[in-house]
């Protein structure tokens, strides 16, 4: 065999086992737990806020663990189904929680299963489930009526929060930062591979809004680096009426504190506009 073919062989080698490597190792690079790390950092009194820990048991009894905060007195009247990233935990989203308390508003929020505190590996049908255990511990044993019930999703926590709110009645659901599907967000960051036809897990938020039945307000940056704007844009045009579009600036992490008065201010007049 000539040199060029040798050197063609072995390429075609690395290509296929890439291709191996992406098709097997699919939940490691879209679930981090481990970045930067499960130990919880802090808690919502490190900001002043009053919370409790919460334990929820999936239906296929996986323990999750998570923090309630209380709505001030003079709350909004709603509460919010928080679900995070796919990296980190729920210490470090004092910030996101900080500012929906200043909105009046009360938070559940929960690590997922492989996450912080709770029990389990994480996978896509495991997040459906956590996202499954949220709403049914705050309308059951809280006793929060659904239309009070505010999903809210960040990047992959979107997805989740997009097929709560498709599965289950809410007053209303924020996507922040959200990809149209993992697949999507796939091919356009690995041209060369065949990733829809390699891709297991799918996390389609585009489709899942399409089947909300409540209000949506979709927050995106055009700075955002990770999750372009496009995919904010097509979940937005995906969502019925009534739909709000939110347009911050900053990056994909920490948009929302470059332009905190602008989100906070956006998310209020949303929530005016809600009806329980």
């Amino acid at each position: 065999m000539s040199v060029i073919g040798v050197i063609a062989l072995s390429g075609l080698g690395l290509y296929v086992g890439l291709m191996i490597l992406l098709y097997g190792m699919q939940s490691r690079l879209i679930h981090l737990p481990g970045v930067p790390g499960r130990e919880l950092m802090a808690t919502p009194a490190d900001i002043g806020l009053q919370w409790e820990d919460v334990q929820l048991r999936t239906e296929d009894d996986v323990s999750l663990h998570g923090w309630y905060l209380p709505a001030p007195e003079d709350g909004a009247g709603y509460t919010v189904a928080f679900f995070h990233g796919n990296a980190g935990n729920i210490s470090h989203r004092l910030d996101s929680l900080e500012i929906f308390h200043e909105l009046g508003l009360a938070t559940l929020i929960i690590d997922y299963r492989g996450y912080g505190r709770s029990e389990g590996s994480p996978s896509e049908e495991g997040l459906y489930r956590d996202g499954d255990a949220v709403w049914r511990y705050l309308v059951d044993e809280r006793n929060v009526p659904p239309g009070e019930v505010i999903a809210f999703g960040r990047s992959l926590g979107a997805a989740v929060a997009a097929r709560v709110a498709a599965e289950h009645e809410v007053g209303g659901v924020m996507l922040e930062s959200a990809f149209t599907s993992a697949p999507d967000r796939g091919a356009e960051l690995y041209p060369i591979f065949p990733v829809r036809l390699l891709a297991r897990i799918d996390y389609p938020t585009r489709d899942y809004v399409r089947g909300v039945e409540a209000p949506v307000l979709v927050v995106h940056s055009p700075d955002d680096e990770i999750i372009p704007v496009h995919h904010g844009r097509a979940i937005y045009e995906a969502a019925p009426e009534p739909k709000q579009f939110l347009e911050i600036s900053g990056d994909h992490n920490t948009g929302f504190l470059q332009s905190r008065e602008r989100y906070a201010r956006g998310i209020a007049e949303w929530l005016r506009t809600l009806e329980r």
